[in-house]
């Protein structure tokens, strides 16, 4: 029943140069004035020695069966390596100090799939530390860190630390690295307020580029400077927030403790949909403090960044899940499309467009036809249709009735773009709030698949189909008459109300006619 031409794409990714070819282009890098870098380029042990391409295949087939399927990882890496920009992920204190070796795994197999992220990484924690040891108790105003002559001192010291630790880490991984300094220019935030804290005004992108074209990975402190010279403190959020501004990436990573953002119940939120869902979730009672705010902050991000972008916050150990999977790992955020709904097609503004985004990739002998002969069927029986503006997503459910004991998602019709932009999640969504129980069937031939399982609550397969359904189960006087149904007729259950189903019979016929003809 459900046509989709492609998986629901949560991330992308941009493929990297050789890095034999890295060995000739090494771009000059960018040094603290004054400030002895203990390593301003790190050189690895992987340029020295190549991985096979034995070893990366084993490492993708590892990580394949070990957290989704083959399709999945297949299409998600086309996806990356055709993007101009991959990712920027902020690394927090916490996550080097108790999480440093999950986190060099992870990008231990984006570098050998050629996967180039920058990340930037800061060190509260451990700097909160070593200024008690000295004797300074830290000051925050409106949550922001007074930054004296003599924090800055530690904490210039201790980022630069922590960078070398993380890139010798990598390097013992024969990960390719180079740790760049003077990447962010800035002005005081507010010099009597907040003393040695800066406000990015520019971020120096290539020394990045170049990095990334010889086949490394920047690693970045949040450090920044001002036009004389003068070394600044700067949140590492919001110097990733400056990054991702300057080099509008698909993704934009948050490593988190705690793997996401979650809701007054306790559970984890998988997504949001800024355009649709911003202002219900700020007058929710439990979205307070560090929640309410980092919302707030990934608006005005995402608000300046293609709809294309999209931000995640998971734990480092989920990185590969959450890049290579339909499901993902923790909360992804994204600006989305509001959905709307329509109960009549007199009500669509564009009935040429809706008819060909109902064809879409599915054209063949007959296809205007049979979408003209079942608009014809709209017109006369109830439906409601939900599908984004552009009308890369339509979907049409028929509400359970006197001959429909159940909801029935009907046809679910979906452009590429409108997978990588989230459309297809924002429209199922919206169906579910509307339709406690829904039933439809898809190919088991389906890309798909996957998909469609995690949005269903039970599934049945009979004959190359696939009858899904939630809100139900086995036992509801609901389902037992559509099961039965299903396991007479397979797909055809559903009658004229099935567009696809009738694509396939009228290409059929047609193509038979065609052979009867010419014979």
């Amino acid at each position: 029943m459900l046509s989709a031409t492609s998986v629901a794409l949560r991330a992308g990714a941009r493929r990297g140069a050789p890095r034999a070819a890295a060995i000739a282009s090494v771009p000059n890098v960018i040094r603290y004035p004054g400030v002895a870098c203990h390593r301003s380029l790190s050189a690895t042990r992987s340029l020295a020695s190549f991985p096979t391409k034995d070893r990366t295949r084993e490492i993708v087939a590892q990580t394949i069966s070990s957290i989704g399927s083959k399709r999945e990882a297949k299409l998600y890496l086309k996806l990356f390596t055709s993007a101009q920009r991959f990712a920027v992920i902020k690394v927090g204190g916490a996550i080097l100090s108790e999480h440093i070796q999950d986190l060099c795994r992870s990008l231990l197999l984006l570098s050998e799939l050629r996967l180039h992220p920058i990340v930037v990484h800061g060190g509260g924690p451990q700097l909160n530390r070593l200024l008690e040891e000295a004797g300074v108790e830290p000051q925050f105003e409106e949550g922001i860190r007074v930054t004296d002559a003599k924090t800055l001192g530690v904490a210039r010291k201790l980022f630069l630390e922590e960078n070398l630790r993380l890139v010798d880490r990598l390097d013992e991984l024969g990960v390719a690295t180079r740790s760049l300094s003077g990447v962010f220019m800035a002005d005081y935030l507010d010099k009597e307020k907040w003393q040695y804290v800066g406000k990015i005004t520019k971020v120096n992108k290539e020394a990045i580029e170049k990095s990334i074209e010889a086949g490394y990975i920047p690693v970045l402190t949040s450090m920044a400077e001002t036009e004389d010279g003068q070394i600044l403190n700067v949140n590492a959020d919001v110097a990733a927030a400056e990054l991702a501004r300057a080099l509008e990436p698909l993704k934009v990573v948050y490593l988190s403790e705690k793997g996401g953002l979650f809701n007054g119940e306790g559970e984890k939120i998988s997504h949001i949909n800024l355009d649709e869902e911003f202002d219900h979730l700020m007058s929710q009672p439990w979205c307070r403090y560090g929640t309410r705010l980092k919302i707030k902050e990934i608006k005005e991000l995402l608000d300046t960044l293609p709809r294309t972008s999209s931000v995640a916050i998971i734990h480092p150990s989920d990185l590969q899940k959450e890049l290579f999977t339909d499901s993902g790992a923790g909360t992804l955020i994204r600006r989305g499309d509001k959905i709307q709904k329509v109960t009549s097609v007199a009500d669509f503004e564009d009935l040429d467009k809706l008819k060909a985004s109902l064809i879409r990739d599915r054209e063949g002998l007959d296809a205007e036809a049979t979408v003209d002969r079942f608009v014809d069927f709209l017109r006369e029986n109830p439906f409601i249709a939900y599908f984004d503006d552009a009308l890369q997503c339509v979907a049409i459910v028929l509400p359970a009735g006197k001959d429909r004991p159940m909801a029935t998602l009907a046809t679910l019709a979906i452009t590429k773009s409108g997978w990588l932009t989230n459309v297809a999640e924002n429209v199922f969504t919206a169906i579910k709030k509307d339709h406690p129980s829904l039933v439809w069937t898809v190919s088991e031939n389906d890309e798909n698949l996957t998909w469609f399982f995690e949005k269903a609550d039970g599934s049945f397969n009979r004959n190359g189909s696939v009858l899904f359904y939630y809100g139900c189960d086995l036992r509801s006087d609901a389902l037992a008459p559509v099961y039965d149904d299903f396991v007479s007729h397979g797909r055809a259950m559903l009658g004229d109300s099935n567009l696809e189903d009738r694509l396939r019979r009228a290409a059929r016929a047609a193509s038979q006619a065609l052979r009867g003809s010419q014979a």
